[in-house]
């Protein structure tokens, strides 16, 4: 019996379909040539034509459709440590890929663009990137969530309990810089738990009122006194520091912390912090970690954001 196929067996499938084409008298192989339009095609590009419709076929997608595996990587992958992400743009980087930081609050990110603009000025399609997005914790969360907001002693009190591993002692070096710009004196933790948890607060005040007319700022003047229990006087600190873990895995973030209270009817007091200019803190560690990561992938990094 004769096999048909036996000839064809062996031929490559343009050739193939070429002398199909022919035999049958409906299409013809036949090519464009493209050297010299721009960088990114080849030299030709094959095509039949359909002599009955007197029109060009492409031959991509029949290409295209027996294809076993993807023509180039593409995709975004979201890691959720530092480490991770570095170990991820090791598996996959180039010559020519880029980190990219995103510095500022809130959502600082990290994004490897592994298929990156070659440095010879060839152009690639920015489609396979490795993320990191800084996952937030709790601890820094709740610091944030309550910046500024008015506790009573108990809330106050409470609040630090919760947070005494964040709370910690200032250096020489913070104090140095600190303690003379405000002019307060910096707390140590223990300081803080006495000051919430164990005194009773009295603050005895008169104030004063003058306006400049000029200008119409009003100044107030208090004059205060703040006792314990026993009618002793009261040293309230101004400033305390955290060093509170930001981001899931990643480095303590130090900030200093502006305390405040306010005298309520009764002669008790309220109480805030405020967090000094955190915006810039986390941004440094960001930037530090954006380092971290270009140094660990030896890879040129850049603040800002790739093309989209």
């Amino acid at each position: 019996m004769e096999n048909h196929n036996t000839p064809d067996m062996g031929r490559p499938t343009a050739e193939l379909i070429e002398r199909l084409a022919v035999e049958g008298g409906k299409v013809q192989m036949g090519e464009v040539k493209t050297k010299g339009l721009g960088k990114g095609l080849p030299d030709t590009v094959p095509f039949l034509f359909d002599s009955k419709a007197q029109a060009p076929l492409s031959l991509k997608t029949l290409i295209e459709g027996h294809r076993q595996m993807p023509a180039r990587r593409t995709g975004v992958a979201h890691a959720t440590t530092l480490q991770s992400f570095i170990d991820l743009t090791n598996r996959h980087k180039d010559a020519d890929s880029v980190l990219f930081g995103k510095t500022d609050w809130p959502g600082p990110s990290l994004t490897a663009v592994l298929d990156y603009h070659q440095k010879d000025g060839n152009a690639r399609h920015n489609g396979h990137r490795a993320v990191y997005d800084f996952p937030v914790t709790e601890e820094l969360k709740a610091w944030v969530e309550n910046n500024a907001k008015v506790m009573t002693q108990g809330d106050f009190a409470t609040f630090l309990e919760d947070h005494v591993p964040e709370l910690a002692s200032p250096t020489e070096e913070e104090r140095m810089d600190f303690e003379p710009k405000f002019n307060v004196r910096f707390a140590e933790p223990m300081d803080l738990m006495q000051l919430s948890r164990q005194l009773e607060i009295h603050v005895n005040s008169g104030f004063k009122q003058r306006e400049i007319l000029q200008t119409g700022e009003r100044v107030v003047e208090f004059k205060e006194e703040h006792h314990d229990g026993h009618g002793e006087k009261v040293d309230v600190p101004g400033l305390f520091m955290v060093a509170v873990p930001a981001f899931l895995d990643g480095e303590p973030v130090r900030m200093p912390v502006r305390l405040r209270y306010r005298a309520k009817g009764g002669g008790g007091v309220v109480w805030f912090y405020e967090l000094f200019r955190w915006e810039n803190y986390l941004r440094e560690r960001v930037k530090a970690d954006l380092d971290i990561a270009a140094k660990a992938t030896d890879l040129p990094a850049f603040e800002g954001a790739p093309e989209a």
